[in-house]
């Protein structure tokens, strides 16, 4: 079964009331647009907020029941971003704390208590994506070792929740361009001898996929072969354009060149090599442009691009298939955290995500269930 929901990282709240605020604002207003019953939230916390829920039993009870009082159910939790996740510059401070930081650890184990408390009754499991270890620089012999005896010890931590939990509650680690683990392959080869897999999987963000031009099916299949899983799918499409070189495709790319988050860029040279810039300026002014161009900038799923730009929802349908064909269940995370800083960006965020959630329902949907089996939905508008 298709688990639906959009990650709230969109949304800039960082403590308890803002979140409340939050739901009010954003959530249950997206819940009436789609039409759906109930709504799935992939819940972003700041590590602040993570710490003080699963130290009060009691306030994490009453965030549960605000969560069920206005018919939106925590399905997994994105604790990729620590906090600051709408400073003005976040930029490489997104990668920290890292997994050779202690404070990671302690902020993921936080994380899988509040999981655990929010989860609805009729899940059978939960997630928590995290980042792919840190951003590849510095990055050392004792930094590799440091980091897998952390992921070590969460997965005996999430072993633990789970028991009490009585469902698994799974660590996603979410490859992403320029880390220590840039692609899947990469991923799978760090974590495939070093990880119980029981516990510890793979977030699978179509965006990233995207960028690194990986074939979605060889990729999910790849994954399988190691034996670990596709824990949570974060549903994003990436830019890509054809001819990078056109002064036109450069004028519109040069509008997304904003200040606030990192937009890595990649290109392939056609012989199979796949060239590589941290950040949209710096390929601006140092790629070859001699062939396709991919940027990690997540762009709406429901809507295109300016031309000659085009979003990779291509990418997202194909690996979203070649999952389901390998596991009977999956969450797929809306995640376009991008909405404030887009180009004459939307200023209807409700409107935009619920049309994101829309085509994604229709777009994404496993045809093998009955319509019961999918998001619910309210039989009238």
């Amino acid at each position: 079964m298709t688990r639906l929901c959009y990650s709230t990282n969109v949304h800039p709240a960082e403590d308890l009331p803002g979140i409340l605020r939050q739901l009010d604002t954003y959530a249950e207003p997206i819940r009436e647009r789609t039409g759906f019953d109930r709504l799935g939230l992939g819940l972003w916390l700041a590590a602040g907020t993570a710490a003080e829920l699963a130290a009060d039993p009691a306030l994490l009870r009453r965030l549960r029941a605000e969560l069920t009082a206005r018919d939106l159910a925590a399905l997994t939790l994105n604790a990729f971003p620590y906090g600051g996740f709408h400073q003005p510059v976040v930029k490489h401070a997104v990668y920290r704390p890292d997994w050779t930081d202690p404070a990671r650890e302690r902020y993921t184990a936080d994380c899988a208590t509040v999981l655990a408390g929010l989860l609805p009754d009729d899940a059978e499991d939960g997630s928590l994506s995290t980042l792919p270890l840190a951003w590849r620089r510095p990055w050392s012999t004792d930094a590799d070792r440091a980091a897998e005896q952390a992921l070590r010890r969460t997965a005996q931590t999430l072993r633990t929740v789970s028991a009490r939990a009585g469902r698994p509650i799974r660590l996603a680690v979410e490859p992403e361009p320029g880390c220590v683990l840039d692609t899947v392959a990469d991923a799978v080869r760090w974590l495939a001898p070093r990880v119980d897999p029981e516990y510890v999987g793979l977030c699978l963000d179509t965006c990233h996929l995207a960028v690194s031009f990986a074939d979605p099916a060889r990729t999910v299949a790849a994954i399988e072969r190691a034996g670990l899983a596709v824990v949570k799918v974060q549903a994003s499409a990436a830019l890509h354009v054809d001819d990078p070189a056109d002064p036109a495709a450069r004028r519109v790319l040069a509008d997304y060149a904003e200040p606030r988050y990192l937009h890595q860029v990649r290109e392939s040279d056609g012989a199979g090599q796949v060239l590589a810039a941290d950040d949209l300026p710096q390929a601006l002014d140092a790629l070859p442009a001699r062939g396709p161009w991919r940027v990690h900038f997540h762009v709406p799923l429901h809507t295109a691009p300016p031309a000659p730009l085009r979003g990779t929802t291509d990418v997202l349908r194909a690996a979203v298939a070649a999952v389901r064909d390998v596991r009977d269940r999956t969450v797929i995370e809306v995640e376009t955290y991008t909405w404030p800083v887009l180009p004459g960006a939307e200023t209807d965020i409700v409107a935009g995500i619920a049309g994101e959630l829309l085509w994604a329902e229709r777009e994404l949907a496993d045809q093998r269930e009955p319509a019961s089996g999918r998001a619910d939905r309210k039989v009238t508008r």
